[in-house]
């Protein structure tokens, strides 16, 4: 791999696009040459990079011609097609779409966690699902002290976890709320009218669904995060429970977790690995109201925990709440950390 890569950011006009491309520049990643590509839609359209203006090229088969590393955010049924003619080409992929993170040939990575799995790539890396990243940079490291036997999670995920038409639709639906209310006092915060692309009003609101329902009743985001944590974890004996709920936030991620270890671990034995661990800062001062907020988070870069405390209805459990940007950790910056791994 060359020390100074020719990149290619598929998706580059969508939100994580972006993030990838204001992560590269404030990390100083050693970029040779960058191509933006995305649909038809955004030809010509330009993107300013380390202040310089770049036009958007429209992504065709072509496209990874002197591509080292190619960043793709641009969903499953784009990597399907293209990741393979990006490797096909000579080009390494980063894949921040569900594609291929369950596929047994293609490694799942988060660089606090598992770096050593990206030596296995065949061309794919698979980048996780944003609410799992931040879980497992804050669970591996209590792992490794004391063996997590369960974890139950409840996450509540913000609006950008599904793109930019849904913060449109919190927007959207909170504007209407507020004119509604100044022109009306007293009138109802249900809005009609609205394009929606989330199955229900945002605005105000809790949702919990995220992404389609199973057979087994669950969701498939849910599953992701079952599936995808014990194979980044690379132990399959752990058990998992999710919820996973869409919240009225317009960035970041939070997430109430519940684990039973196998060792016993107090709180202060778990802040103590945590305030060593990489990627992970604690926030969990009691005395004061401080602990991680989905808006502290928001344009930064660690798995914030906090509120770590004892379960008392079991012998070995402790609860912990965790928060982080998805934009970054939970997609661009995860990515880019991979491709950090690659030049090295």
């Amino acid at each position: 791999m060359n020390k100074k890569p020719n990149v290619a950011i598929v998706g580059a006009t969508g939100m994580v696009g972006h993030a990838f491309l204001k992560v590269l520049e404030e990390r100083n990643f050693p970029v040779k040459d960058i191509r933006l590509l995305a649909s038809g839609r955004s030809k010509g359209k330009k993107i300013k990079f380390c202040g310089n203006d770049f036009k958007v090229e429209e992504l065709v088969k072509g496209s990874f011609k002197d591509i080292d590393i190619a960043l793709f955010s641009a969903g499953a049924a784009i990597s399907k097609e293209f990741a393979p003619l990006a490797v096909k080409a000579g080009a390494v992929v980063v894949d921040n779409s569900s594609a291929f993170r369950m596929d047994p040939g293609v490694p799942l990575v988060v660089p606090e966690v598992n770096p050593k799995a990206i030596q296995r790539h065949k061309g794919i890396i698979a980048n996780p699902n944003c609410s799992t990243i931040q879980m497992v940079v804050v669970l591996k490291p209590l792992h490794d002290a004391a063996r997590i036997k369960r974890i139950v999670v409840s996450s509540y995920q913000s609006a950008s976890g599904w793109g930019k038409e849904a913060v449109d639709q919190l927007w959207a639906e909170t504007e209407q709320i507020i004119k509604s209310r100044i022109q009306h006092p007293g009138s109802s915060i249900k809005v009609d009218g609205v394009k929606k692309v989330l199955p229900a009003q945002i605005a105000f609101n809790v949702i919990p669904q995220i992404d389609v329902f199973l057979p087994n009743r669950y969701t498939k985001e849910e599953m992701k995060m079952v599936n995808e944590t014990r194979k980044i974890m690379e132990d399959d004996s752990i058990k998992i429970t999710a919820t996973c709920v869409r919240v009225g936030v317009f960035i970041s991620h939070a997430e109430a977790v519940n684990i039973e270890t196998e060792k016993k671990l107090t709180p202060e034995e778990a802040t103590e690995i945590l305030r060593h661990s990489a990627g992970v800062e604690v926030i969990d001062d009691i005395s004061k109201e401080k602990y991680p907020l989905p808006i502290d988070a928001a344009g930064k870069d660690a798995s914030f925990v906090g509120r770590i405390r004892a379960d008392e209805s079991v012998e070995n459990g402790l609860n912990l709440w965790i928060v982080s940007d998805n934009l970054r950790k939970g997609a661009a910056l995860n990515a880019v950390q991979i491709a950090e791994l690659l030049i090295k």
